[in-house]
């Protein structure tokens, strides 16, 4: 190396992951994605209908042979079967890419987020069996399963079978707190058994953006008017007072900020315990932007705002611990649209396998 030689500034992203406990994950298992998330820091990977379906959607020239293969191998196997095996796959690959951070960190991180079939959203013993099984795919499998009222019933029992959970169709403060304490029971329940205890490694979500979404769509339906921007701040306050809480409580579980809207859904929680798990695209703005990485996880969101944002019924429910009850959380916007969201991604993903199998002619 010459003397004049001057080494290019780390990416923001990398500077984040060296200098905080805040750990990234890549919100997306395409491979070409994750390997590049990876040299930014990224130690775990999340995957869903949606995101399994734009997997499959980009890579048609290696997934369109292996789902014919998949038909010759499995001749009964109805459309979804064959889709729900892709997405097996796919996160058996993407977990492999994982397993340097997952040893390394003895399973608190390195884990690989496969999501149960949201056509099961319904029956808790459903969600337990498939959250089991899929759990035995990799070593450094983590199962999403929604915070609903059926879904907290079943992460405590899949958490006292043994598996790692990572809470989803989750957006509020008591959603949060009500799957972190299922995990709890989950656990004390081993503990009480004797059964082995190990490093589970568990995350509850909150999808900060989509918790924004509702608001917005909830105060135009209400003919609400509020300030610009103070709903940008919604699930950055949920997140910020989430962390808070968990940290407070003690709980064995960390919260996951998901469902970016903009970059304070990374930048605002830096310095804290708990994991960030951006969509790959926005990754790459952040580092292009060079948003600066602060510890900006204890700094309060700014009082005004605040007090604007608990003026709206909706966001005081979604914001305060005892906001809303299990049964509430099944009928809260932002679970229904995204419950929603989650089924027609299921669906599109049996047309693909469809016009794979049945070209159109």
């Amino acid at each position: 190396m010459s003397a004049t030689t001057v080494l290019a500034e780390p990416l923001p992203l990398r500077q984040a992951a060296d200098r905080f406990p805040t750990v990234l994950w890549n919100d997306s298992a395409d491979p070409d994605e994750l390997a590049k998330s990876i040299e930014f820091g990224a130690v775990g990977a999340t995957c869903n209908p949606v995101i399994a379906l734009a997997a499959v959607k980009a890579h048609l020239d290696v997934w369109g042979p292996r789902i014919g293969e998949l038909a010759e191998l499995y001749p009964t196997a109805s459309e979804s079967e064959l889709g729900w095996k892709v997405v097996e796959e796919l996160s058996i690959e993407a977990a492999k890419f994982l397993e340097p951070a997952f040893d390394a960190s003895g399973g608190r991180n390195g884990r690989l987020s496969v999501q149960t079939d949201p056509r099961l959203h319904r029956d808790a013993d459903a969600l337990v069996a498939q959250a089991v099984r899929f759990s035995g795919l990799a070593r450094n499998i983590i199962v999403k399963i929604p915070a609903t009222s059926v879904g907290l019933r079943a992460i405590e029992e899949a958490t006292y079978r043994g598996v790692s959970i990572n809470v989803t169709v989750s957006f509020t403060v008591p959603q949060a707190v009500a799957a972190a304490e299922a995990i709890e029971r989950g656990l004390d329940r081993r503990a009480a058994e004797g059964l082995p205890d190990h490093e589970f490694g568990s995350v509850v979500t909150i999808m900060g953006g989509r918790l924004d979404d509702w608001l917005k769509a909830w105060t135009q339906k209400q003919r609400i008017l509020v300030d610009p921007g103070i709903l940008e701040w919604a699930g950055v306050a949920a997140l910020k007072h989430a962390h808070r809480t968990f940290t407070e409580r003690g709980f064995r579980s960390r919260v996951l900020s998901a469902a970016f809207r903009n970059h304070m859904h990374w930048s605002e929680l830096q310095g804290g315990d708990l994991v960030v798990s951006p969509p790959f695209d926005w990754q790459l703005r952040i580092n292009e932007n060079g948003i600066v990485a602060e510890d900006r996880i204890d700094v309060p969101v700014d009082p005004e705002i605040l007090d604007a944002l608990m003026e709206l019924s909706e966001f005081r429910r979604a914001y305060e611990v005892d906001g809303m009850t299990p049964e509430e959380f099944d009928r809260f916007g932002a679970t229904v649209r995204t419950l929603r969201q989650f089924l027609e991604a299921d669906e599109q993903l049996d047309r693909v396998v469809r016009d794979i199998l049945l070209p159109p002619v």
